[in-house]
């Protein structure tokens, strides 16, 4: 994997500068997918239509007898994996000094790329696509027409090995040290005991060998996501009907709300499970450091106000105060408003901020009561001096080292 990380510092070579940022649209992929048809080494079609009649586009690249289906956007506000995938075809159509890498990956693997399951869902920055179904749980009643092309095209590539991506809440923290689970794992569970066949150990594996990887460049920042079965979902069902998955989660990482750095991590998850793949490498992977990854725990607040004075019926009080920033999407579904909402009170010294404002040695006033899950309105300060404003969810200051 010497390689891969000397890949990691050129990156620049292979990241699409057509996206910087989350709320790209369906012809913006177009456009990135255009440009791969003057290169014979991919094929691409048209695997079917949403619901509001954009297309799904599949792209074929590669020769091996080893079959890996990557599906991504399945939900349209989780863009982090397709901006990933743009960097990746980026690296397949032209490696560069990495035509090694190149090399193994097409003659042992055969790739299949859906880049945008749900083109309709990310055209408004919305979860659920049109028909507001959440497509990842509509595995077995298949109302949605993007879930049915998902599981046609599984039951006619028959893949050896599934990487379903997606995002998750940049509140997991990976175990209980204080960091963020920028990267979470999973392998996902096809019965209710959670049982381990050849399928789900081979996707556990792979696991072991993405998360050695990424380990390397954020250290204590890879959770293992909850196992827990949802018969449902279309990971649990992939692996149930005989291809090794693997789900990939991308949470958060401090200053990075459009997630351009995670999409870099993202893309070495993805491609260092790809060459483990067609090298074999992940065959000697110990099953054992699947469960080494620290499971995820919900442990982080955008915003973490500790030791907090205050005072109710003359009675004085000290508090924890746990903020997290609401998204609320444009008119034009292409940027992002924040709200910060008052989501737990009490005694935090569990728990981590990605900000945190010790408040021991402050003042805070309440502009309006502070309500948990409504928005705050607060001031610390130390008299004349302001570390922090928020005016009805809105941060509108900020002063802390």
């Amino acid at each position: 994997m010497d390689s891969l990380n000397i890949l990691m510092e050129n990156y620049q070579a292979f990241e699409e500068t057509q996206i910087k940022d989350r709320f790209f649209k369906h012809a913006d992929l177009l456009k990135i997918l255009d440009k791969l048809k003057a290169n014979s080494a991919f094929n691409l079609r048209e695997a079917g239509r949403s619901t509001n009649g954009l297309s799904i586009n599949l792209i074929t690249w590669g020769k091996g007898p080893k079959r890996v289906f990557l599906w991504s956007q399945m939900h349209g506000d989780e863009a982090t994996a397709t901006m990933s995938i743009a960097d990746l075809l980026n690296f397949l159509s032209e490696p560069g000094q990495f035509q090694q890498i190149h090399d193994l990956l097409i003659e042992k693997c055969t790739f299949y790329i859906l880049p945008m399951v749900n083109p309709d869902g990310a055209e408004v920055f919305n979860r659920r696509n049109a028909m507001d179904i959440d497509i990842n749980r509509d595995f077995h009643r298949q109302q949605s027409p993007e879930g049915r092309i998902l599981s046609h095209l599984r039951d006619e590539i028959k893949p050896h090995f599934g990487f379903n991506l997606h995002d998750q809440s940049t509140l997991w923290s990976a175990g209980n040290i204080g960091n963020p689970a920028t990267i979470s794992l999973l392998a996902p569970a096809y019965d209710e005991e959670l049982s381990i066949n050849s399928t789900r150990e081979q996707a556990m594996r792979v696991i072991v060998i993405m998360n050695s990887a990424i380990q390397k460049t954020i250290p204590g920042k890879v959770g293992r996501f909850d196992d827990e079965y949802e018969p449902r979902a279309f990971g649990d069902n992939f692996q149930a009907a005989g291809t090794s998955t693997i789900l990939i989660e991308a949470g958060g990482f401090y200053n990075d709300p459009e997630k351009q750095y995670i999409r870099r991590i993202y893309f070495k998850a993805i491609l260092s499970g790809l060459i483990s793949i067609a090298d074999e490498s992940y065959l000697k992977a110990i099953t054992k450091d699947y469960f080494s990854i620290p499971e995820n725990k919900k442990l982080h607040f955008h915003l973490l106000l500790r030791n907090c004075k205050l005072e109710r019926n003359g009675i004085p009080y000290k508090l924890d105060i746990g903020l997290c920033k609401e998204e609320n999407v444009t008119k034009d579904a292409r940027s992002i408003k924040y709200t910060y909402m008052v989501t737990e009170l009490g005694d935090l010294s569990a728990y981590f901020g990605y900000e945190e404002i010790n408040c021991e040695f402050f003042n805070l006033t309440q502009t309006k009561k502070i309500k948990i899950d409504e928005p705050a309105d607060l001031i610390v300060h130390d008299g004349t001096n302001i570390l922090l404003t928020i005016e009805n969810g809105v941060l509108t200051s900020i002063n802390i080292e």
